[in-house]
């Protein structure tokens, strides 16, 4: 156990590979996890088998009054939220021309507007707490163009970062930390069903490191982002990326 032990953390995304990563992580640590995500079944089936305090909550994070009202459930079911997590999104693999105004509205909508949704309805808290852990999952595609992602997801993980810096400005007096992650080609259904078995073995040759990232190491650098000791460390984007970049 750790001294975030009986803290609640909420995470998006948290029925998928990296969301579950770092929930285990948490438990772990010792926190309390609110598992956030849009797949209600899957949230029920991994509550229960989860050890620790678990409350499964399932929100469209893309619309602003489902996000009040599921916040205020969670609330009330397990308590006030002192680090949150935004880690759900969605990919989009289509460059400019391909993109319908639908699904840029979609992309910027789950990678954008729902961790700006969650930051407003958590602070409160946080300000009051004195103290308080954001963390965004950002992405090495914003840092590249998007090496292999399309023109919205790149936009949304960029906008995400700048959210990140804005807001880290804005609460660094106040006990609260806003930090990014900025991972690139981790072992998820994103890069396991999304890209070819071709783009796959093109992009192992342009890590360094030889291999793709693990949610496990992403989920680490969660772990270190939110414990006491990164108190002086906010408004940074980690990069998680095998040396593929250097900045």
């Amino acid at each position: 156990m750790t001294e975030l032990q009986g803290r609640v953390a909420l995470v998006t995304g948290a029925a998928g590979t990296l969301g579950l990563a770092i929930t285990r992580t948490l438990l772990d640590d010792g926190l309390r996890v609110v598992m956030a995500d849009i797949d209600e079944s899957r949230l029920a089936d991994l509550s229960d088998q989860l050890p620790g305090e678990t409350f499964p909550l399932v929100v469209d994070i893309a619309d602003p009054e489902v996000v009040t009202r599921a916040h205020a459930r969670a609330v009330a079911e397990i308590g006030p939220v002192d680090v949150l997590v935004n880690n759900a999104g969605i990919l989009s693999n289509n460059k400019l021309e391909g993109t319908s105004p639908d699904e840029w509205r979609r992309v910027l909508a789950v990678n954008l507007d729902g961790a700006f949704y969650l930051s407003q309805a958590v602070l409160g808290h946080m300000r009051s707490a004195g103290w308080g852990r954001i963390v965004n999952a950002c992405s090495y595609a914003s840092k590249s163009g998007g090496l292999t992602a399309g023109t919205a997801y790149t936009t949304s993980k960029g906008a995400l970062a700048a959210l990140t810096f804005s807001v880290a400005r804005e609460t660094a007096a106040d006990g609260i930390t806003v930090n990014g992650i900025a991972p690139a080609y981790v072992r998820t259904p994103m890069v396991t069903e999304q890209l070819s078995e071709a783009q796959r073995q093109a992009l192992l040759q342009q890590i360094p490191v030889g291999r793709f990232c693990e949610p496990e190491e992403v989920a680490h650098v969660v772990r270190f982002l939110i414990s006491p000791l990164a108190g002086f460390i906010t408004g940074e984007i980690v990069d998680i990326n095998g040396g593929l970049h250097f900045d």
